[in-house]
Order: C-alpha cells, then structure tokens, then sequence
C-alpha cells in the first residue's frame, strides 16, 4: 500500500495552533492528558530514572461534542508534531484482511514522519467486546495498535472489548463529560473574551438551566 493510498484514507490533519489555554472547562483532563501522552515524549528520563514504564495510550470517553478531538488536536499542536485522524468505521473493512493492512500501514507511516501522533475516533467500531476473539484481522488491528503510542476515543466505552483496556495496552481511561455550570462559564470567557458588554456569569447560569430543563 502506497503513501498515497494512506493519506487518501487517513488524510494528514493540520492540528493548527491550539493551546491548552483555549479550552474550557477541561483542567483536570488536559492534566491527565498531558502526563500520559506529552511527559514521556518531552522528559523520558524522569520515567528511565524510577524505572516505570510509561503508558502505551490513553481512551478518551464521553458523549458527542465534548471536546475530545480538540484535546487531541491541542497535544499535537503544543508537541509541534503530526496529526494523523482516523474515524475507526470508515476503515472497517470491505475485504478480508483490508482493515488489518490499512492500520498496520498507517503506523508505518507515523514512525517515517515522526513526531506523530494518531488520534483514533469511534474505537468502538473495530475494538468491540468480540474484538480479542475476531478474525485474523482483527488479532492483526489489535496488535499493531499497540505497538505505539495513540490517542483513542469513544462515547460508547461500554462496548469495547475489555482486552484492550487492560494495563499495558490503554492505561488511562480519561472520562469527558458535560460540561457543568463553572465549566461552561469557563468556555464563554474564552469565546466571548473581546465582547465584555455580556454578563457571562448570568448567561453561564441560563445555559446550565435550559440544558437541564431540555434533558427532563
């Protein structure tokens, strides 16, 4: 499979110039984020030195519109490094085999254009709960996605397969939910930060209360 097969399927994205300090509401998940997957690439003696081994990847999970790719783009933006996003059920495959080649391909490309990280959307769809007793391709997939560090997520945590959640595969289970009250007053500030005029605590409020009430 050529280059250009690979970037026909999974096409370079340009992560652009995120920083952490534009996005709301996700302190806690930005931490976590940045020890599992930005430490051991800027600082790998720290690890070397007490003898840990760093986490192999991390599962980011919650609903829809969360900000789970913006975290992804956000880590390739501050590493400086590429970004290559997969949406797992657009490769799942049509053939035999095809899937399994695809991905074990994509990770050949990441490692000739390293820095790279690879950001795995709906992991769900080829990392099911029959996914450790699959078909040779899908023993294929789940070798070869371990094999370096990535970036998956999935708002449907419960459906994958718990052999690919164990220590040693993705060893941090980062939960984005909803956001709350402070949360969203946190993103408005961001996005309205030039329009002062606007009581933002009040609309933070008013915000809270009409999701809440749209949910019951």
């Amino acid at each position: 499979m050529t280059t250009l097969t690979i970037m026909r399927y999974l096409p370079r994205e340009d992560p652009g110039n995120v920083s952490y300090s534009e996005i709301g509401g996700l302190s806690g998940q930005i931490r976590e984020l940045r020890e599992v997957i930005e430490l051991p690439l800027t600082n790998p003696e720290l690890f070397q030195r007490v003898g840990i081994i760093p986490p192999k990847g991390c599962l980011l999970y919650g609903p829809p519109g969360t900000g789970k790719t913006l975290l992804a783009r956000a880590v390739a933006s501050q590493l400086d490094c590429n970004l290559l996003k997969v949406v797992s059920s657009s490769i799942v495959d049509k053939y035999i085999g095809e899937s399994a080649c695809l991905i074990r391909e994509m990770f050949n490309y990441a490692r000739d254009h390293q820095p790279c990280i690879i950001f795995m959307d709906e992991i769900n769809a080829i990392g099911g709960r029959r996914f450790s007793e699959g078909t040779s391709a899908d023993r294929e997939i789940q070798r070869t996605l371990m094999e370096v560090k990535m970036i998956m997520a999935t708002n449907r945590p419960d459906t994958l397969d718990p052999a690919l959640l164990r220590p040693g595969r993705l060893d941090r289970k980062i939960h984005i939910d909803l956001p709350n009250e402070q949360a969203r007053l946190d993103i408005l500030k961001i996005h309205a930060a030039e329009d002062v005029r606007n009581d933002l605590d009040y609309l933070a409020k008013d915000i809270s209360k009409q999701s809440e009430e749209g949910t019951t």
